[in-house]
């Protein structure tokens, strides 16, 4: 008999997964607020301290280590008012201090702090000496609003907001914020905007993982947050993704669409996520739905881009350009084999803003042919993969492949490896490398004559990093042809959290596709009384 009256709501989550006992690092970390959690607690019934509120709070301190990490660069200097003043960046401290961020060049070089409309103006790229540059062909080499249209939009947004704020000290004094300088407050501004995306991504991939709720708190303390969440916009794109994911999980397959296409209007990586919706639509049959997600897309990113397409064509495509005439970038793994073998590149000798196009071709072809192996994988692995999964591995190839990798872009890469890969202390070694490999990089910007460090100090943490994203794909490709050493199928109870119309779905390729790339038929299950009949 109970001493006090039943509850009366009896239900409790068995089925969920705890880590302060499945998990060594749970379990260590449960030692600091009274253990693991009792054998005969009734999960899932607090009314306040739910896990994704206390993975909210976790987000929330590791955004505020962030915002500290870029503080150092935030200091003002000058005199006068906020737009007269400047953020203390003199003698490249943005290096020495690990404190850099696009955020604050970009206001500057962008004409942002001019208040002028992104992709309508243009200014002439100048050298170190202050000489207006040709490009190749002899043209002046022109610059405009280098971001897709809504991150654009976004900095715009931001930057009225902080010439609101000038306006406002102006005319009276605005207490905590002291005389901050206006390019300090854009920087906040923007920070706000991107803290919230990175918490709502914290709280789809929470809702991605089904009973295994905690993994998102490897997204709410990633190492990675601290060095690179305020660094660029990504986090924008990454919230729309992973809502994107979301919506699919929950059979909306147009708001998914929607959320993609918006997502691409902020980054271009979005777009990759339609790669493993196709390879499961074509395995189950279920491309219709895979086709609604896709027109909702187009639609969705035609509709946002469209007012600035017509009314500034120059300046929309001038992110498509700039992408087509970037070469290797200096954390990529071609940039790696140049440091260690002296070799030139694909495409040597070019002039200035020329078109790499060997390393374009070979870029393309890298990812195609990744492509090819990952949907080979999904349609001809025994067991249908998940969709987390698949998404994880096309996003990994095309970073391991492009000729770009900036460093925020493994924040692309958090959400997907916690849902594909959930082994806690296997991503957070991956994590901790390549949070690491920004310390290297910027003192490798300020220059070995300064007391930095040489260049292959520099690569060979960006090695690091490759190889261990590698190495998770190859675990996640072993756990596709092993279902059941994946933890999220929890020994073949749960098929796919985030799989939408694809889960507990049966195979049905379509007839035209080859029978080399149609899943193996399941053996025939016996009938043991028949056999013992037979007999």
């Amino acid at each position: 008999m109970s001493p006090l009256p039943l509850a009366d709501d009896l239900r409790s989550d068995d089925d969920r997964d705890l880590p302060s006992r499945t998990d060594a690092i749970g379990a260590a970390l449960a030692g600091a607020i009274g253990g693991p959690v009792g054998k005969h607690a009734l999960i899932g019934r607090a009314r306040f301290v739910t896990p994704l509120r206390v993975m909210l709070m976790i987000a929330l301190v590791f955004l505020a280590l962030g915002y500290t990490t870029k503080a150092a660069c935030l200091q003002s200097s000058g005199s006068g008012t906020a737009d007269q003043r400047v953020a203390v960046w003199e003698n490249q401290r943005a290096y020495y201090e690990l404190c850099y961020s696009d955020t604050v060049p970009l206001y500057t070089a962008e004409l942002l702090s001019q208040g002028k409309f992104p992709y309508k103006s243009s200014w002439i790229e100048k050298d170190a000496a202050g000489v207006q540059q040709k490009q190749y062909d002899g043209t002046p080499a022109v610059r405009y609003m280098e971001y897709p249209v809504l991150t654009g939009m976004y900095q715009y947004v931001s930057m009225a907001l902080a010439k609101t704020y000038t306006a406002l000290t102006k005319l009276v004094s605005i207490p905590l914020v002291g005389n901050a300088a206006e390019v300090v407050m854009f920087f906040n501004i923007a920070a706000l905007g991107l803290a919230l995306a990175w918490l709502a991504t914290v709280w789809a991939t929470s809702r991605l993982a089904g009973r295994r709720v905690w993994d998102a708190a490897l997204v709410a303390a990633s190492p990675l947050v601290i060095f690179q969440i305020f660094t660029n916009f990504d986090a924008l794109a990454t919230a729309c993704a992973a809502g994107a994911m979301l919506a699919w999980a929950r059979r909306r397959p147009a708001m998914a669409g929607a959320l993609i296409g918006v997502g691409v209007a902020l980054k271009l990586y979005p777009l990759l996520l339609l790669a493993p919706m196709v390879i499961l639509g074509l395995r189950t049959g279920r491309m219709r739905e895979v086709g609604k997600t896709a027109a909702t897309a187009v639609v969705t990113w035609l509709v946002v881009n469209l007012p600035i397409m017509v009314l500034f064509p120059r300046g929309w495509s001038e992110f498509f350009r700039l992408n087509t005439r970037r070469g290797d970038d200096m954390d990529s793994i071609y940039n790696v084999v140049k440091s260690f073998t002296g070799w030139r590149g694909f495409d040597p000798n070019l002039g200035f803003w020329e078109p790499p196009s060997v390393t374009n071709a070979v870029t393309a072809i890298l990812f195609a042919i990744c492509l090819c192996g990952i949907a080979y994988v999904g349609l001809t692995a025994k067991q249908r993969p998940r969709l987390a999964q698949l998404a994880f591995l096309v996003v990994a190839a095309f970073l391991l492949t492009n000729k770009v990798w900036s460093p925020q872009y493994s924040l692309w890469l958090v959400p997907l490896a916690v849902l594909a890969l959930p082994q806690r202390r296997i991503l957070l070694a991956w994590m901790t490398i390549d949070a690491l490999v920004w310390v290297p990089r910027m003192l490798y910007l300020f220059g070995e004559q300064k007391m930095g460090l040489p260049q292959e100090w520099f690569t060979t943490t960006v090695l690091l990093r490759d190889i261990a994203v590698m190495t998770l794909c190859a675990l996640v490709i072993r756990q596709i042809y092993r279902p059941e050493l994946d933890l999220v199928r929890n020994g073949g109870h749960i098929d796919d959290p985030s799989g939408g119309v694809f889960e507990r779905a049966p195979d049905a390729p379509p007839k035209w596709l080859p029978v080399r790339l149609r899943p193996p038929r399941p053996e025939p299950i016996l009938d043991p009384g028949r056999e013992l009949m037979r007999t």
